[in-house]
C-alpha cells in the first residue's frame, strides 16, 4: 500500500484512530480584530499507544504551517507529509520514521480566519461610543473547537488546557479559567490564563470584547462573575443571582463541589442558540442573559431562570461527567432540561413552574408524532450527524422521560 492509499483509510472514519491521545494543549493565539484573522501556536502532550507512521487529528479552515514531534528523548521529528482534507476536517501527519509508543510532543504552528458563521472562533461586532467595533467569540460545541486549532475534537478525549492570548489591549479576555498574568506591552496585551481540569475540547471557550463586569462569591468561595455589554450592567444582576443559587442548589443535590475557582456568564451581540456551557464561561445571547425590571416580561424572567439553571447544570452534567460520544447528546440535553426545571422550583416555588412543564415538552411531542420522528437516542456514526440530534426530541421528549424515571 503506498503513502496516498495509506492516508485514504483514514478518511471518511467515523471515529479519530487511537494512535494518539492527547493529554494536555498549550495554545497560545494572537488576534487581528482589525484584519479578523488569528495566528497561534499549539503544544500537545501526547500519548503514542500504537507505534505509528500516521497522527490524525481534527482540523478545519485553518492553513497549517509548521509542525514537529518531540519524543521524550528530545528527538525531533518533521512530517514528510502533511494533508489537510477538508471535506473529513482531518489533518493527517505523516512521518518517515516510525513513532514509538510513550510520550511526546505535538508542536503545530497554525493561521485562520475569524468567521462570521458563529461558529469556531468568530467575529461579531458591538457600539462602542458610536463606533462599530469587532469583538471575538468562540462557539465550539458540537465540532468547531478544530475550526480555532487543531486538537482531537471528540467529547470523550479529555485533556487539560492552558491558553494564552494577545489582544488589543483596551479589550477584556475571558476564557474557561482565571487569568495568572498579563502583560502589556504597548497597543497589544498577553493574557496568561490557569491551566484548566481535564475537560472536552468543544468545551473550551473564549470571549474578547469591551463589557461591564459585575460580580459575587458564594458561601463556597466561588467567584461568579457577569459580564455585560458597556452600561448594562444592572440587566446583568438578575442572571448573577440566579447562577450563585443554582451553584448552591447543584453542589447540595449532586454531593460534588463546582471544581473550577471561578464560573464567569457573558452577554454578546451574536450567538447561534441561547446559551452554551463552557467550563467556567457560560455565553449567553443578550436577550437570553439581560434583565431589565421595567420592560422584561414575568414569562421572559422565568426563561431567564431556566436557561441559567440549565447551563449551570451542565457545568456537572456534561462538564465534569461527560458524555463518551454524540449518540448520549439526548441524555446531556434532556438532563439538564428537566434538573433546570427543578431548581427553578427550589428558587421560586410561587411560580409553580413544574405546570409549565408539559408545554416545555409539547414542542417535543409534536416533532415526535411527524412521520420524520425519531427515538431520544439517535445513534451518531459520523460526528456530522449530530448536528441532527439538536431537536426537540432530544431536549423536550428526553427531558420527560427523565422527570418519568423521577417519578
Amino acid at each position: 500500500m503506498d503513502q496516498k492509499q495509506n492516508i485514504e483509510q483514514f478518511k471518511g472514519q467515523p471515529r479519530l484512530p487511537k494512535f494518539a491521545i492527547p493529554k494536555s494543549y498549550h495554545l497560545y493565539l494572537r488576534l487581528d480584530l482589525s484584519a479578523c484573522t488569528f495566528s497561534g501556536l499549539v503544544n500537545i502532550n501526547l500519548s503514542i499507544l500504537d507505534s505509528t507512521k500516521y497522527v490524525v487529528l481534527n482540523a478545519c479552515e485553518l492553513s497549517v504551517h509548521q509542525v514537529l514531534f518531540t519524543n521524550s528523548l528530545n528527538h525531533i521529528f518533521t512530517p514528510c507529509d502533511v494533508v489537510l482534507d477538508a471535506d473529513n476536517e482531518i489533518l493527517v501527519l505523516v512521518f518517515e520514521q516510525v513513532l514509538g509508543t510513550g510520550e511526546g510532543v505535538l508542536s503545530i504552528e497554525f493561521s485562520g480566519a475569524l468567521n462570521e458563521q458563529l461558529k469556531g472562533l468568530y467575529k461579531c461586532s458591538y457600539v462602542d461610543k458610536g463606533v462599530r467595533k469587532n469583538m471575538a467569540v468562540t462557539q465550539f460545541e458540537a465540532l468547531h473547537a478544530r475550526r480555532c486549532f487543531p486538537c482531537w475534537d471528540e467529547p470523550a478525549l479529555k485533556a487539560t488546557f492552558k491558553i494564552t492570548l494577545d489582544l488589543p489591549s483596551e479589550l477584556i479576555a475571558l476564557s474557561n479559567m482565571p487569568i495568572s498574568d498579563e502583560k502589556i506591552n504597548g497597543n497589544v496585551k498577553t493574557v496568561y490564563f490557569e491551566e484548566s481540569p481535564k475537560m472536552s475540547s468543544y468545551l473550551v471557550a473564549l470571549a474578547v470584547g469591551l463589557f461591564d463586569h459585575i460580580e459575587e462569591t458564594t458561601a463556597d468561595g466561588i467567584k461568579v462573575g457577569v459580564y455585560c455589554p458597556v452600561g448594562k450592567s444592572d440587566e446583568g444582576k438578575f442572571a448573577l443571582e440566579v447562577a450563585v443559587k443554582s451553584l448552591e442548589i447543584f453542589t447540595r443535590y449532586f454531593s460534588m463541589p463546582y471544581l473550577l475557582p471561578k464560573l464567569d456568564m457573558v452577554a454578546v451581540p451574536e450567538f447561534f442558540g441561547g446559551a452554551m456551557e463552557n467550563y467556567g464561561l457560560i455565553i449567553y445571547r443578550e436577550n437570553e442573559m439581560l434583565h431589565n425590571d421595567l420592560r422584561s416580561t414575568a414569562a421572559k424572567k422565568q426563561r431567564l431562570t431556566i436557561v441559567v439553571a440549565h447551563e449551570v447544570a451542565h457545568q456537572w452534567f456534561g462538564n465534569l461527567v461527560t458524555m463518551e460520544w454524540w449518540t448520549h447528546l439526548w441524555l446531556n440535553e434532556g438532563f439538564a432540561t428537566w434538573i433546570s426545571y427543578m431548581a427553578t422550583d427550589m428558587m421560586f416555588p410561587e411560580w409553580k413552574i413544574w405546570t409549565q412543564f408539559l408545554q416545555e415538552t409539547n414542542g417535543g411531542l409534536r416533532l415526535d408524532a411527524q412521520e420524520q420522528s425519531h427515538p431520544i437516542e439517535v445513534k451518531i456514526q459520523h460526528a456530522h450527524e449530530v448536528d441532527e440530534a439538536f431537536d426537540a426530541i432530544g431536549y423536550k421528549k428526553g427531558s420527560a422521560v427523565i422527570r418519568m424515571l423521577q417519578g
